[in-house]
């Protein structure tokens, strides 16, 4: 058995969790405080939200990410976590992505696989983590490491490359109505908060007559579940620096301009300055203003695909072979057989 604690911030980290499981043999059990997906036929533990408000000492005076002081969402979910590893023993936890989650593990005896994440992670607790892990999972490939990482961590990292849902899927077939009359551009912002505002699209949008853009997820638009039929038919994908965001548009093969948005750590930033110096995505810091979007648009048609570096196709694949060596590694150690 395997723990799997997927964070409840967006869609990428559950995302990536079921792709992963998809390729381990033998069962996953997911922790979450996000709502079950249909497709997802194994175990899961919902864990309760603890956000609150005001918090006391959060960090543990900067050792931790969260641990709130007497807070009893926290309380229950550190514990509804410790009963079932009590519980079922066991023989890897992964975690994607809880500081306090993975110590947790580790603290009970149960071999840890963190997840990585770009961006400054020499913080207390991002050192205990990386550190007390047994392997770290870097979805971004090998060629195109995260400066500033000690000899240590880059030892036991596996770098799969991006990780998506949509790894191996055909692209759609274009339509038999004749060419269109407009380049089409998708928007795809994410569900984890955006910086783009409305009034913002909609100028971009105006400045724009040759195009025509769909807002997948953002400002003034609906959640879209799929959006990989927009993305296989459009010219150009505009999208945030967020890793699954960012793993979508180069499994669909898609000329992409990123403008990454605030996020802790510098996640998004690390990202965008990994694709621009690779030249795999058009990168701008900020939103660009109105008159900046045609000659944007028309240079990132233009660019030309490089995404199977940043998307081999098989990171699942590769992960889910390391948590099965990794847990049959363990039940090895402690005398027991496969489970």
């Amino acid at each position: 058995m395997i723990g799997y604690y997927v964070h409840h911030q967006g869609r990428g980290h559950l995302h990536r969790a079921q792709c992963i499981a998809a390729h381990v043999q033998g069962a996953v059990t997911i922790l979450s405080s996000l709502p079950r997906p249909p497709s997802w036929t194994g175990p899961w533990v919902s864990l309760p939200p603890d956000a609150a408000d005001a918090p006391d000492d959060p960090t543990a005076r900067g050792r931790l990410h969260w641990v709130p002081v007497a807070h009893p969402g926290h309380r229950e979910r550190m514990g509804l976590i410790a009963e079932w590893i009590g519980r079922e023993d066991p023989a890897l936890f992964v975690s994607d992505v809880s500081v306090e989650a993975a110590t947790l593990a580790r603290l009970m005896g149960v071999p840890v696989v963190v997840a990585a994440m770009r961006g400054d992670r020499g913080d207390e607790a991002h050192r205990l983590a990386y550190d007390l892990a047994d392997a770290l999972v870097a979805p971004w490939p090998q060629s195109l490491p995260e400066p500033g990482w000690p000899p240590h961590w880059h030892a036991k990292t596996l770098h799969t490359g991006s990780i998506s849902r949509y790894d191996g899927r055909s692209r759609a077939a274009p339509g038999s109505g004749g060419p269109p009359t407009r380049k089409e551009v998708a928007v795809m912002l994410g569900a984890g908060g955006t910086d783009v505002t409305e009034r913002q699209l909609g100028e971009a949008v105006r400045a724009t007559p040759d195009w025509s853009w769909t807002v997948l997820g953002g400002p003034g638009a609906d959640w879209t579940d799929d959006p990989w039929p927009v993305l296989c038919r459009a010219d150009v994908a505009v999208t945030h620096g967020g890793q699954n965001a960012v793993a979508e548009c180069a499994a669909a093969r898609v000329p992409t301009i990123v403008i990454p948005q605030d996020r802790p750590h510098g996640e998004q930033r690390a990202t965008a300055r990994a694709l621009h110096a690779a030249g795999l995505a058009t990168v701008r810091e900020d939103w660009p203003p109105p008159h900046a979007w045609t000659g944007l648009l028309a240079e990132a048609a233009a660019r030309p695909d490089r995404w199977e570096r940043w998307s081999p196709g098989d990171g699942a694949q590769r992960a889910g072979r390391l948590l099965t060596e990794l847990s049959l590694r363990a039940r090895r150690r402690a005398g027991c057989g496969p489970r």
